[in-house]
């Protein structure tokens, strides 16, 4: 297999990025999105119009309502994995304008896609698992992911209430963290990009829209308690959803985790794309039921290497992932099923917890 290529780690990622480009050009196809994404993108953005329109607009009994909401809640989710996380890294399109329009469906959600590419594109893909460098991995004083975070005494029992309270993280997300770190202007311990005066504009116009759109127009149609309790299904759905799908691709007993580095040292300690290996896990890729609700966010680790490279892709280079890992001799995070990672996923908060 290649043998003539030198085992050298620090020749790992040229010689995947090589295989991959060659990929693309030998089957005349290219990186970003295709009609499989702009389908599937027609129909969550549809199903987004539909279910709202339903729900707040149409009189039905009370258990129906229920049931919608929580696929509404699944749709929001969908929308999150595949349109705007795609948009966002810029690749749904090779036009830079769809990539925007696809990104600020986000905001259509109560998020700020500005604050997210800062958090997501920026701190997290480049810092991935980085004590106060990646955001992801501070989910407030609740849940301890590292020892390199303080320990709690409730931290002992987060493997049983974690799951209980990502259900809370979509709100959270909406309501507090894009606030704190609008007015803070600070991601973890780093600077928040300058905001001009058009994204100061529609920072506060999608949070004035989201409260319009998800309690205002509700409550007028469906009245207080009917508008708090689908609010509150919708949200927990989505946040459980995303809380779970996120934590599972780096947040288990195999991904690596390191400390802010001391002042001079490098802040990734090995060579990026080895870093990004050993810092995320795939998990349910033989699942095409699975790829297609997540946007590939069950090929983590693909997506970690090539996250300007459409989901739609993620299949087909993870076999040369896979076998440039081989030859390289580098450790491949994977679980067979989703259920197999939430179990690491709890043995990790179980065992974090526990320890100093």
């Amino acid at each position: 297999m290649h043998s003539a290529e030198r085992i050298n780690t620090n020749n790992f990622f040229p010689v995947l990025k090589k295989r991959v480009d060659e990929y693309f050009k030998s089957n005349n196809i290219n990186t970003w999105g295709n009609s499989r994404l702009y389908t599937k993108a027609t129909i969550l953005l549809v199903a987004f119009a539909s279910l709202y329109t339903a729900i707040v607009f149409i009189s039905m009994p009370a258990w129906l309502s229920i049931v919608l909401c929580a696929l509404f809640g699944l749709n929001l989710a969908a929308i999150g994995f595949n349109v705007m996380h795609d948009g966002a890294h810029g690749s749904f399109s090779n036009n830079k304008h769809v990539n925007y329009m696809m990104g600020l469906t986000l905001n259509l959600m109560g998020g700020v896609v500005f604050i997210w590419k800062n958090k997501h594109n920026k701190n997290h893909h480049s810092f991935t698992n980085i004590e106060g460098m990646d955001d992801d991995i501070n989910i407030g004083p609740f849940i301890r992911v590292s020892t390199h975070q303080k320990k709690r005494w409730y931290h002992k029992y987060q493997h049983i209430y974690a799951y209980p309270l990502y259900a809370t993280s979509y709100s959270f997300w909406v309501f507090f963290q894009d606030f704190k770190k609008y007015f803070t202007g600070k991601v973890a311990d780093t600077e928040l990009a300058k905001m001009s005066f058009k994204e100061h504009l529609i920072f506060w116009l999608t949070k004035l829209a989201y409260i319009t759109t998800f309690f205002i127009l509700p409550i007028l149609m469906k009245g207080l308690i009917a508008t708090l309790v689908g609010y509150l299904v919708v949200t927990a759905i989505t946040g459980y959803t995303i809380g779970v799908v996120f934590q599972l691709a780096h947040v288990v007993e195999e991904t690596d985790f390191h400390d802010v580095p001391v002042k001079g040292e490098r802040i990734i300690p090995t060579e990026w794309a080895i870093h990004q290996i050993r810092t995320t896990a795939n998990f349910g890729t033989k699942s095409k039921v699975l790829n297609w609700y997540t946007g590939g966010l069950n090929f983590q680790v693909e997506h970690h290497l090539f996250p300007k490279i459409s989901h739609v892709h993620y299949p087909a280079i993870n076999k040369l992932v896979k076998e440039t890992c081989e030859q390289f001799n580098v450790a491949y995070n994977e679980f067979p099923t989703m259920i197999a990672a939430m179990k690491s996923h709890t043995k990790h908060l179980k065992m974090i917890g526990s320890i100093a």
